[in-house]
């Protein structure tokens, strides 16, 4: 990217052979070509320019795109600027003018390299942590269905919040949704079923179901790159003005504290308007997660319903009224999306204790299918997967 349009031009006809080259005459055109044909791998940019500096473009792109590597090409060679690019930038190469084309072509590759580097990384990552709260998820799923039904709720709620207010790493805050009830694995069945049976609770049943945060953030702070979501989970029930850590942290927190608050009352027999109505003349919320909250759709299953035999459920299908055994156990919870795993619990207690049939369940038409969180239902707005051309210059 450079204001010299006859030296992109040169550039562009010299290494179109060797890359996918992009350019911008300007700082304000190479923004509007990063939001619209990016994420670009590699950011090449000129020191000096009009309106804004180079320095000034890459800090502004290393925030539209993260993991873009940024290479400052210039001919003002001075020490300053050179450090201001490197901090305020964040600028993997700083090459001079006139560059040597076998220099650039070096450099252009070895930021390619990274940008595959960071990448590769991140989306492991990802996988990996996906694969895991999958397992966590399933796990409470069979454990304690109307916990693992809630997760499923807030987390319905914290995507459609997110996406609203347009927060960045918003597949944090939906695993931290999931993740949100993994403490409800301590908290004795009997206080539950009070819980989401709308009957009132001790003050010691309230304390106990309360310190599940706690006990969430615990379990979840000792794997490696989860120490974000953990910290969101404690501080789920904290109201925005008491808000603490990095600004992730405190955004993620006040997702499930606003998600968590508008399904009780839910639970308690209000309806979306009033409940939100209630949150509004509460300072303990931000007015724009609440007003995110608005468009939601409380019941976003309401589709085709059906009375199906155990042998006709399938994966994908909405449990409509609460799944027992004939001895009276809970075994899926109204909400509660059908897994392989749920069909093998109702298939062990069919053949032993027996399980109540039919069972009523709803086809979602243009929902979200999973309710287990997979990398590939997370990685929608995000770098990894999408074009990945070689730079922009």
């Amino acid at each position: 990217m450079d204001d010299e349009v006859n030296l992109l031009q040169a550039i562009e006809r010299r290494f179109r052979k060797e890359f996918e080259i992009q350019i911008a005459p300007g700082p304000e055109p190479g923004l509007s070509a990063i939001e619209k044909d990016g994420p670009f791998a590699v950011v090449v940019s000129d020191l000096r320019m009009p309106v804004m500096s180079g320095i000034e473009f890459l800090t502004r792109v290393a925030k539209i795109s993260p993991n873009t590597v940024r290479v400052m090409l210039t001919g003002q060679a001075d020490l300053p600027d050179a450090i201001a690019a490197v901090n305020q930038g964040q600028v993997f190469r700083f090459l001079t003018k006139p560059c040597p084309p076998e220099t650039l072509v070096r450099t252009l590759g070895a930021a390619l390299e990274q940008y595959r580097l960071v990448t590769v990384e991140r989306e492991l990552l990802e996988k990996t942590l996906h694969g895991a709260i999958g397992v966590l998820s399933e796990i409470l799923s069979l454990v304690n269905p109307p916990a693992f039904g809630r997760a499923n709720r807030i987390a319905r709620y914290v995507r459609h919040m997110a996406r609203k207010l347009n927060l960045p790493e918003a597949w944090q805050f939906e695993l931290a949704a999931m993740l949100s009830q993994i403490g409800c694995v301590t908290v004795p069945p009997d206080v539950l079923d009070k819980f989401y049976a709308a009957e009132p609770l001790s003050p010691q049943e309230e304390r106990t179901l309360s310190s599940q945060s706690a006990l969430g953030y615990h379990l979840l702070a000792k794997i490696p790159r989860l120490e974000a979501v953990a910290a969101m989970i404690a501080g789920q029930n904290t109201a925005w003005h008491r808000r603490t850590g990095t600004e992730a942290v405190a955004n993620g927190a006040h997702l499930l504290k606003v998600a968590l608050d508008f399904d009780e009352l839910l639970v308690r027999g209000a309806d979306a308007e009033s409940a939100l109505a209630r949150m509004r003349a509460s300072k303990d919320y931000h007015t724009a997660f609440l007003a995110a909250l608005e468009e939601v759709q409380v019941e976003t299953f309401a589709s085709e319903s059906r009375m199906v035999d155990l042998g006709q459920l399938r994966t994908g299908m909405i449990i409509k009224v609460d799944v027992r055994s004939k001895s009276g156990l809970l075994l899926l919870a109204s909400g509660q999306e059908v897994t392989q795993s749920a069909i093998a619990r109702l298939k062990s207690f069919s053949w032993t204790t027996g399980v109540v049939e039919p069972i009523s369940v709803m086809m979602p038409h243009g929902a979200p299918k999973s309710a287990i969180i997979s990398p590939r239902d997370l990685q929608t707005g995000d770098e990894t997967g999408i074009r990945q051309p070689s730079s922009v210059t």
